[in-house]
């Protein structure tokens, strides 16, 4: 498989488990704290992470005791982008947050030609001029719908967009990281800082007396984050920033069509989400924009 080839599906790979990612959290949220949560997705993907590299690669250990300025920068804003995001589906519901924090992947994409030198073109611009304008209008309805409870809402969107930002930090830097670095060594330090920086934070008595299958929805949400997180990795080495930026950007379509099912069928374990026409019509707007951005014209403008 050619490299570029290796980078889109390591980037459907993250877009496929982040799709269901949200759908989890909300359900979590319902027995375990927001901190407890996030501490718990970093201790148990960096658990089966160490254990994997104790076995075949132990010198990537030496990462931890000596981790590069711009790792420590990078796991920093990884730590609060959990936490962003994770707040930002308690406050409001899982597509909103999904929709939300693709301005990380859309930001990236546009840091990526002054960071990365990559090229984009006016159909690109076009598309993701249509996807924040779809964001816009997404925002407005959804923010209609929730009347009474605007402050809380608005609380999750700046939750959200301020885990967004963190992400896109946290890409550019990966993004230089990777070129001298393993993924799997700076994995280890990135989901192993945040379990020191959260363990004050968190609150365990309830955790220990849930049911077995609360254990599997943690343990599911931590190997999720393994295998996403992994695979984003491989994907800023194998091809450019804005590509991985837009096959990610698609992952709300899992999490609105799910959501869709789940609101249909009036489940009890789950709020409904509250989509109308023209919320959906914001969401289309974001995706067609993402398709716009995915198409490459032959001339490329001129960096500025």
């Amino acid at each position: 498989m050619q490299n570029h080839n290796k980078g889109i599906f390591y980037a459907a790979l993250t877009a496929f488990f982040w799709g269901f990612l949200a759908i989890a959290l909300k359900v979590a949220v319902q027995e375990v704290s927001p901190n407890t949560i996030v501490w718990f997705r970093f201790l148990i993907a960096f658990g089966f992470l160490a254990i994997w590299q104790a076995f075949n690669n132990p010198k990537s250990f030496s990462i931890l005791y000596k981790p590069p300025f711009l790792l420590v920068i990078a796991a920093l804003a990884l730590s609060w982008n959990y936490m962003g995001f994770m707040l930002g589906i308690h406050y409001t519901t899982p597509s909103n947050a999904q929709l939300f924090i693709q301005t990380g992947p859309i930001t990236l994409a546009i840091l990526g030609v002054w960071f990365f030198k990559e090229k984009i073109n006016i159909t690109q611009l076009v598309g993701f001029l249509l996807a924040l304008a779809g964001l816009a209008l997404f925002y407005k309805q959804q923010l209609q719908s929730v009347s009474g409870a605007e402050i809380i809402y608005n609380k999750g969107v700046l939750f959200t967009l301020s885990g967004a930002a963190a992400w896109t930090t946290y890409a550019v830097l990966q993004k230089k990281l990777v070129k001298k670095h393993s993924s799997a060594s700076l994995n280890l330090f990135l989901f192993g800082l945040p379990i020191l920086i959260y363990l004050p934070f968190i609150d365990l008595s309830p955790v220990l007396q849930l049911h077995w299958t609360w254990w599997l929805l943690l343990i599911f949400l931590g190997t999720n984050t393994l295998i996403a997180y992994s695979s984003i990795s491989l994907a800023l080495k194998y091809t450019e920033a804005n590509k991985v930026s837009i096959i990610i950007i698609l992952n709300p379509m899992i999490t609105f069509l799910v959501m869709g099912i789940l609101t249909y069928q009036n489940v009890s374990w789950i709020n409904p989400e509250n989509f109308t026409v023209f919320s959906i019509i914001g969401a289309l707007m974001v995706f067609s924009g993402a398709m716009l951005v995915v198409k490459k014209k032959k001339i490329p403008l001129k960096k500025v």
